[in-house]
């Protein structure tokens, strides 16, 4: 074989090389971009950087794979059920009181789950694994709830920070109606 042809060879194989490495790259972005959804465009703006992103989504997905998330037996999710319609009911005589117990509410749903309780930033994170359609809901009710504590939400300001309990709720309780979902859409 000549050393043209030798060449020619090599620059072949370093080309199928180089696509094959950016085809990766391209396929991998893509698998995170429809897992994580919002929240992959999120990581993108808070850190500035994709490629550092990409790798906070991917440890992400690591941490989360190292728990023992869990579905709910039927009873226990009857009894999360009827522990939301309670404080939904409490919402019109003490909306913040039903606020605080809805964030309660949930962080005890998580807990059961399999999530980690401790930090509201590692429990974003570790949700955003599989629930990055409702992490924004999350999101926003928390910000509500601090902003109770401090005194400056409204009646209206509480009202939606129990829609986004709920919604959160019922996607980790896993009763999210068809209509839930085209709304996320």
């Amino acid at each position: 074989m000549s050393t043209g042809a030798i060449i020619g060879i090599v620059v072949v194989l370093v080309v199928l090389a180089v696509i094959a490495v950016l085809l990766n790259k391209y396929l991998q972005r893509r698998r995170l971009q429809e897992k994580f959804g919002p929240e992959y465009d999120r990581a993108v703006e808070g850190s500035g950087d994709r490629t550092a992103a990409e790798r906070e989504l991917l440890d992400r997905q690591k941490k989360h794979a190292e728990l023992e998330v869990k579905e709910l037996s039927p009873q226990a999710r009857d009894s999360y059920a009827r522990h939301w319609t309670r404080i939904q009911e409490q919402f019109v005589d003490a909306p913040a009181g039903a606020v605080a117990e809805a964030d309660v509410l949930v962080t005890d749903l998580m807990s059961e789950r399999g999530y980690p309780t401790e930090g509201y930033e590692k429990q974003a994170e570790l949700l955003s694994v599989e629930h990055s359609n409702t992490l924004e809901h999350y999101r926003s009710a928390h910000e509500i709830s601090q902003r109770d504590e401090a005194g400056d939400a409204t009646t209206e300001d509480l009202r939606n920070a129990m829609v986004h309990y709920r919604t959160l709720f019922q996607d980790l309780l896993g009763t999210t109606t068809t209509d839930d979902r085209a709304h996320k859409a």
